[in-house]
């Protein structure tokens, strides 16, 4: 399926107040909404990914997967500031026919979700049978949850939290820090802040992944090594293979935007705001992920009603929830199941 873009036409009002004109979103579905509009399965992507799901998440989507085209109707929207295709730094400005650079309005997950909305109307979608996202993407699903604009029957919230640490904010302006340094990110042109973009994705990793994985993967095979390392040279590899993809200025407006992430924000407390959570909820956490650590999963478990938490052990630390496909597949579709048993029963008693 190609790459979709709707044009809002009215004027988006983000939640610091600010204008957004000619909001455009880019997204891709797959399958066919079913006559009864109940097949809907959403997921919501991570930092850098981008709105083709089938690519970044196989496995888990795709045809003979949990999630395929052949029984779902399946979207991905690409969120707000990305790179790929939604409105964002590089965007033009329509009132200087210039792109926005730094002077793109700061956003935050709420505006990711009210985006999503956006889209949602415009497909005529009313509700959601199965809403999904992992890392950042479990962000923007659960304040969409909150936003009580559509009906979401299953949350499935993956490697996420109710509101972004210290820990990882002080990670996120590490790498902005690393960004800024580059003078270039203040030329205003499309490739600007490129030398340090490299730099924020090689600490960036460091809190994807865990002390074992770079052992398992980059451990040198001879003693005698005083210089070109197998890890120096990885970090080297995936700061220039981002590079190539991304841009600095969507980079650095997803990082604050990640940092804004609180449930509580505007709502009585945090604690308050899980338990309006209405959807039946899973909460999936990877034991050793040191980024979004368990117990931020078990603590959403905790405050959303009647919530479930599984979790997973896996090398990669963070990036497990894109690498253990076929555990997540068998949680998921084991949640699903009960779900879908749990309404049988429920409707048979009515």
């Amino acid at each position: 399926m190609s790459l979709s873009t709707y044009q809002y036409p009215k004027i988006f009002k983000l939640e610091n107040g600010k204008k957004l004109r000619n909001l455009e979103i880019a997204y891709h579905t797959y399958g066919k909404l079913n006559p009864k509009k109940d097949n809907v399965i959403w997921a919501c992507h991570a930092l850098t990914a981008n709105a083709d799901v089938l690519d970044w998440w196989k496995g888990l989507f795709g045809s003979n997967a949990l999630f395929n085209p052949e029984e779902h109707f399946i979207v991905c929207a690409n969120i707000l500031g990305s790179h790929y295709g939604t409105s964002n730094p590089l965007t033009t400005n329509p009132v200087t026919g210039q792109p926005y650079y730094l002077s793109f309005p700061e956003f935050t997950i709420r505006d990711m979700a009210n985006v999503h909305q956006i889209l949602a109307d415009h497909l005529k979608i009313d509700q959601i049978k199965v809403l999904i996202g992992g890392s950042l993407g479990g962000q923007q699903a659960l304040e969409w949850s909150l936003a009580k604009t559509i009906g979401i029957e299953n949350l499935i919230l993956v490697a996420s939290n109710a509101v972004h640490s210290p820990w990882g904010i002080a990670f996120n302006e590490s790498q902005r820090i690393a960004i800024t340094a580059d003078r270039t990110f203040y030329a205003n042109r499309p490739d600007g802040g490129l030398k340090g973009l490299k730099v924020a994705r090689s600490i960036a990793l460091l809190s994807y992944r865990t002390y074992q994985a770079y052992a398992d993967t980059q451990l040198e095979s001879a003693n005698e090594k005083t210089s070109g390392y197998r890890a120096a040279s990885y970090q080297n590899y995936q700061g220039e293979k981002l590079c190539k993809r991304f841009n600095a200025y969507s980079y650095w407006y997803l990082s604050k935007a990640m940092d804004s992430h609180n449930v509580g924000r505007g709502r009585k407390s945090i604690t308050d705001a899980l338990t309006e959570v209405k959807s039946n909820t899973l909460v999936i956490g990877i034991e050793n992920d040191i980024l979004f650590p368990i117990a931020e999963q078990q603590f959403l478990a905790t405050h959303i009603p009647h919530a479930q938490l599984k979790s997973i052990n896996c090398a990669y630390g963070h990036d497990g929830f894109l690498i253990e496909t076929d555990k997540l597949t068998n949680i998921i579709g084991n949640f699903l199941k009960e779900s879908r048993d749990k309404k049988i029963i429920k409707l048979r008693t009515a």
